[in-house]
């Protein structure tokens, strides 16, 4: 999308409460006060922003880990926070000081892409709506709950006992929806990722979230 230079308009001065008696820096070229029609000035409006430039949360990823019995809480946890089936994570690699093999069961995770903000918002009331600034990275941040029962509306579960989990806030641009495609997979700019400090202001302007 090309950025638009200029976006001043004549209008009729008769219609404004105050107006400007030069013509504003910028102006279309040739066009002076001089050169209007009677009764009318140039006024600056306020550049539109770039839609592809919006921050927005993409998804939330909430997981647990741990092995047989442990793994099964999780499970339930996730299934309990969320109301959505959780999927299980395998190893790949084999652990011998823990015991792991390659196909071990040892998470589960579940992602989030609707309804994000009132979850969210539940999530953050588990830290008291603070983050650290280190828990951030470029295009998102993670933070760990230390017991599900710290979330509001979370009444205690026997089957599930007492149990954490993680935390992960992912964010995108329109523009990142190219990295995505599979087929003739485009080159995404670096203007495209989200700094830590975009992710502080949005969360601070949309989430009043505090930082350390």
């Amino acid at each position: 999308m090309k950025k638009q230079k200029s976006n001043q308009i004549a209008v009729n001065a008769e219609n404004k409460s105050h107006h400007s008696d030069f013509a504003p820096q910028g102006s279309p070229k040739g066009m002076t006060l001089s050169s209007l029609p009677q009764g009318m000035t140039l006024v600056s409006l306020p550049l539109e922003e770039n839609p592809m430039r919006k921050i927005r949360i993409e998804k939330i990823v909430l997981n647990v880990s741990g092995i047989a019995e442990k793994l099964e809480k999780g499970f339930k946890l996730l299934s309990f926070i969320t109301k959505r089936k959780p999927a299980k994570m395998k190893s790949k690699k084999r652990i011998p000081s823990l015991e792991v093999r390659p196909g071990l069961e040892i998470g589960a995770v579940v992602t989030i892409r609707k309804e994000k903000e009132d979850l969210l918002k539940r999530l953050l009331a588990a830290v008291d709506n603070t983050l650290r600034k280190k828990q951030i990275s470029v295009n998102n941040f993670s933070f760990g709950i230390k017991e599900y029962l710290e979330i509001p509306g979370m009444e205690y579960q026997r089957d599930i006992g007492i149990a954490g989990l993680d935390v992960t806030i992912v964010f995108k641009r329109a523009g990142r929806r190219i990295k995505l495609k599979k087929i003739k997979k485009g080159k995404v700019s670096k203007k495209q990722m989200i700094t830590k400090e975009e992710i502080i202001k949005f969360m601070e302007d949309n989430f009043q979230t505090k930082f350390e």
